[in-house]
């Protein structure tokens, strides 16, 4: 007596026999294979299944957008290209053992999440109906950080910029430009018709002149732009964005240059109306001043044969020394294992505080200047420290020109990456299996 398949085991079996390739027994019909290799890439493979998927994601991209997209052939041949060049730079990213920590991955998701207005239940839900699981978008994401670091790294030592084309850049009507001072403005707009008579006129100025009164007597301004202007920005409180003062039709170019942050116009006649403009805030563009504190220190660092705790008690025991009346530098020459300033007796020098680790700079800033600080621990091990002196000077000119190297730097990387990403390719083991 034959014992038969219930029908919901069967296209479980059915299922395994595909997954393990048992189709020897002619009862069975032909099973198609579930994936295969399309493209062999140095020492990985791409296959199928990743890139109908991918271009199943393109398609809906396309539709979304409203877009029409390329014949299907076309789009293939150009998703599997996209893929073998992400996979050599994932392969890259291995051999320069690039590794993103699930700490730094949970970070960058909960970063995607807030830019778009998401919690992370929020942020899953949206995922599960464009039909990607949570763990998927993870890996995906995490490909994409390695491949950006993988960027960061070969595309830097490919540009080069010289001190000459910083020079003739800060010198061109671009480079000004580009590094000149921006406003954060906001604005208020009681409009005149183009059709008014005097008397729609004189209303809509006294209107504007109220106005400017009322904010003068500390009138919340976001509130005055969404009752009374007429610009399209009304509800968001007038807010205008950041602009730069060659964005600006005149007076405003010249007098925004003028204000302090909270300043309002006066209300000025423009064809539209009467506008008055508030400085919000302010960005690049004049003096940069920096802070430095000039410093020394000692390093201690627990090791293999030195506790921590042993490092906390050694350091305790030389600030002893130094209140007593030795001097810092030697014992630092003598102790300190920070290579970089041992040698200059734990000097520091002048240095801008944003350069060091936090803890190392919270102490820095609660120490004052002639003081020897208490023990305390950073991640390289137990210091003490000792401030000789503030001050602040003038980096504008220093400012300026990392601004513009890095606008340079800009410039060239993706002609850059182009060029690189045309090198590997070349330079790479590929096999089309399609």
């Amino acid at each position: 007596m034959k014992t038969k398949l219930s029908n919901h085991l069967r296209p479980l079996l059915l299922c395994a026999a595909t997954l393990f390739g048992a189709c020897a027994s002619s009862a069975w019909a032909a099973v198609e294979p579930l994936d295969r290799v399309v493209a062999i890439v140095d020492n990985d493979v791409i296959m199928q299944s990743q890139l109908q998927q991918r271009v199943e994601e393109v398609r809906q991209t396309f539709a979304k957008r409203g877009a029409e997209a390329p014949p299907s052939d076309v789009l293939q041949q150009q998703v599997l290209d996209r893929l073998i060049l992400e996979n050599l730079q994932l392969q890259i990213g291995e051999r320069s053992g690039i590794r993103i920590s699930d700490e730094e991955l949970n970070q960058a998701v909960e970063t995607i999440a807030q830019r778009n207005g998401m919690s992370l239940e929020q942020f899953r839900q949206a995922l599960a109906q464009d039909g990607l699981g949570y763990e998927e978008a993870r890996e995906q994401i995490r490909r994409e950080m390695i491949i950006s670091r993988v960027r960061q790294r070969r595309i830097a030592d490919r540009i080069q910029v010289s001190k000459q084309e910083v020079e003739n850049f800060l010198a061109s009507d671009l480079g000004q430009l580009q590094l000149a001072e921006e406003y954060r403005l906001a604005n208020i707009l009681i409009p005149v018709p183009e059709s008014a008579g005097s008397e729609e006129i004189d209303k809509a100025e006294q209107l504007a002149q109220d106005t400017y009164r009322q904010l003068q007597n500390g009138a919340d301004f976001a509130q005055l732009a969404a009752s009374r202007s007429a610009s399209e920005n009304a509800l968001e409180g007038g807010e205008m964005g950041w602009r730069k003062a060659a964005q600006l039709p005149p007076p405003f170019d010249s007098l925004v240059s003028e204000m302090s942050v909270g300043e309002v116009t006066e209300p000025i006649r423009t064809p539209p109306g009467y506008i008055l403009v508030k400085v919000l805030d302010k960005r690049g563009g004049g003096e940069q001043v920096r802070n430095e504190v000039h410093v020394r220190h000692i390093l201690i660092k627990p090791s293999a044969i030195r506790t921590d705790e042993e490092s906390r008690k050694l350091v305790e025991r030389l600030r002893e020394r130094i209140v007593a009346g030795e001097d810092f530098a030697t014992l630092a020459r003598n102790f300190s294992e920070d290579p970089g300033s041992a040698l200059n007796g734990g000097d520091l020098d002048w240095i801008d505080p944003e350069a060091l680790v936090p803890e190392f700079r919270a102490v820095m800033a609660e120490t004052a200047a002639g003081e020897l600080s208490q023990p305390f621990q950073t991640p390289y091990g137990w210091h003490i420290l000792e401030v000789l002196g503030r001050r602040a000077t003038d980096a504008s000119e220093e400012v300026r020109e990392q601004q513009a190297q890095a606008a340079l730097r800009n410039r060239r990387y993706e002609e850059e990456l182009q060029a690189w990403l045309r090198e590997i390719r070349d330079e790479a083991y590929v096999e089309i299996k399609l």
